[in-house]
């Protein structure tokens, strides 16, 4: 991945917890990767047999390379889109059964992004959804349906998956 100001991959050691965390609910889903960056967790989804993974990702140089790597992979299964995390949120969406949320520390991004994900259709009635925020951050006002499923830390990020009920 081309250095992108601001990309702060998934470490693997979080990747591989989340994917063990997720190996019964990736299979023939539909995944939303918001704030994309080097993909990490779409194409984990993806190469997990997930029937369709959508990425999407404004830095235009880690898109350029998202898009490098799905045509280099054959990725069928993947779509890559240039653009605003919430202004595509603001669309109404497919429902889709498991939600990357791993959003550019310290620039507020997160509450937006849960609001539009519950408020326009983007969530299966028994998504899934993965957080990963700055270790500080307390992760507030989260939708009476997200039940906290699993939870970590490493280093200095905080990790957390909901469930819908």
């Amino acid at each position: 991945m081309h250095d992108a100001e601001g990309l702060r991959p998934t470490t693997d050691r979080v990747k591989e917890t989340l994917f063990n965390w997720l190996a019964q609910d990736i299979p023939r889903a539909r995944c939303l990767d918001l704030f994309a960056g080097s993909g990490g967790l779409g194409f984990e989804a993806a190469s997990r047999q997930a029937e369709q993974v959508t990425m999407l990702e404004l830095n235009p140089k880690a898109f350029a390379q998202l898009q490098q790597n799905v045509t280099a992979l054959k990725a069928n299964n993947i779509k890559v889109i240039q653009g605003d995390a919430l202004q595509f949120l603001k669309q109404q969406g497919t429902p889709h059964h498991v939600v990357f949320i791993d959003p550019p520390f310290r620039q507020g991004l997160l509450a937006e992004a849960v609001t539009l994900l519950e408020q326009n259709g983007w969530l299966a009635e028994d998504a899934m959804i993965y957080i990963e925020t700055e270790k500080e951050l307390q992760v507030e006002a989260l939708p009476a349906s997200w039940h906290l499923h699993r939870e970590k830390t490493a280093g200095q990020v905080s990790y957390r998956l909901y469930e819908r009920q």
